[in-house]
């Protein structure tokens, strides 16, 4: 039976009916496994290799983003980054967005010091920028929309373009989500996730996944976690698997309230500029639209008064948390320039929301006023 995303989030990695059998998948908390001889294949032996508790999660995640294997989950979004960037050899050229996670770019430049490793920097809504940059290049990056301009990347023409000049091609779908876009479908070799956010959805777990196109791949991700010691806690994933249950509910719910809610705010007084492809005049909004399932959750706001203005918001919410990161249950909102290693092409008073799943009328209600106090 063909299953749509919003199915298989729930009824994937669900144990094998039997009379009596339990309906969720247990946690197995212990760190290593009765063995002796030699390891058969399939056969547990010691946590940091494989634990049956990862398991259910990786399948379903695998589900979801069409992958014939399951996908590999890492002690955090850093440590998946990590493993991507491991395929890059000293000396390679690697290829990422000028608007990325900061980390992810701080991660490149590290390698550019310590590895003779060349990085470009690429708008990623530039097409035949990209394709330009890739010739030569060991791997391509992508994140779409990017963190925080909410750039939307044509992908199926940029991994084409890679896959014709044999560049691994790797993509960040923590914004999108697998409900919104799956890269393994339109060409790419690895999809990333910081599982923190959307895919756990609770603000609970620190937790990463990576998702190969192919059984090679696969195997030397998981190769990389296994000698690295990126491995996530038992607990954690079964938490993480718990989370993502809801993640078609939620993504719904908080991708409606931000249209409702970027459609107002381009209307605000106190509002210079919003950033959500679902605005007609977004310039990513016919890409997505083509592209997408849904418009994402998260917005970006540039409010009167500058970086002033924009702190004067995030102290004057009451509703809405002042926190980073992003993709959980609760509205959150920060300006990411506070940061000295965010690029520096993000405009000082950027203001980045992610939406929850509170009321609409509640997450407006608090921001008009927050608003309306700038002075």
């Amino acid at each position: 039976m063909q299953l749509s995303p919003s199915t298989v989030v729930v009824a994937a990695g669900r144990p094998a009916r039997a009379q009596g059998a339990p309906v969720n998948p247990p946690v197995v908390l212990s760190s290593t496994y009765v063995s002796q001889g030699i390891q058969q294949p399939g056969e547990l032996l010691y946590a940091r290799m494989d634990t049956e508790t990862w398991h259910p999660f990786e399948a379903v995640l695998a589900a979801l983003e069409g992958a014939a294997q399951p996908a590999v989950v890492f002690s955090s979004g850093m440590a998946a980054i990590a493993a991507v960037f491991a395929f890059v050899p000293v000396g390679g050229t690697v290829v990422v967005p000028r608007h990325a996670y900061q980390a992810t770019l701080g991660f490149a430049d590290d390698l550019a010091k310590r590895a003779d490793v060349r990085v470009v920097r690429v708008d990623v809504a530039d097409t035949e920028q990209v394709v330009a940059a890739l010739d030569g290049a060991s791997l391509v990056l992508l994140e779409s929309p990017t963190n925080p301009m909410l750039e939307v990347a044509d992908l199926p023409a940029l991994l084409a373009a890679a896959r014709e000049r044999g560049v691994l091609s790797a993509v960040d779908n923590t914004f999108a989500t697998p409900l919104g876009q799956q890269p393994l479908a339109h060409g790419a070799d690895l999809v990333v996730h910081s599982v923190t956010k959307y895919l756990a959805g609770h603000s609970d777990v620190v937790l990463g996944a990576v998702v190969a196109s192919t059984d090679d791949l696969a195997q030397r991700v998981r190769s990389h976690r296994t000698t690295h010691g990126a491995v996530p806690g038992p607990f954690e994933v079964w938490l993480a698997l718990r989370g993502l249950r809801t993640l078609a509910l939620r993504v719904e719910r908080s991708q409606t309230s931000a249209a409702e809610l970027a459609r107002r705010l381009a209307q605000h007084p106190k509002v210079v500029e919003v950033r959500h492809p679902s605005l007609p005049d977004d310039p990513g909004h016919d890409r997505a639209a083509r592209l997408m399932i849904g418009f994402g959750s998260i917005l970006g706001v540039r409010p009167v008064g500058g970086a002033a203005g924009a702190d004067a918001v995030v102290a004057a919410v009451r509703l809405w948390v002042p926190a980073t990161s992003l993709g959980g249950v609760e509205s959150c909102l920060e300006r990411r320039r506070r940061y000295p290693t965010e690029s520096p092409t993000v405009p000082e008073d950027l203001l980045r929301l992610s939406v929850g799943i509170e009321d609409v009328e509640d997450l407006w209600r608090d921001l008009d006023q927050a608003l309306r106090a700038i002075r």
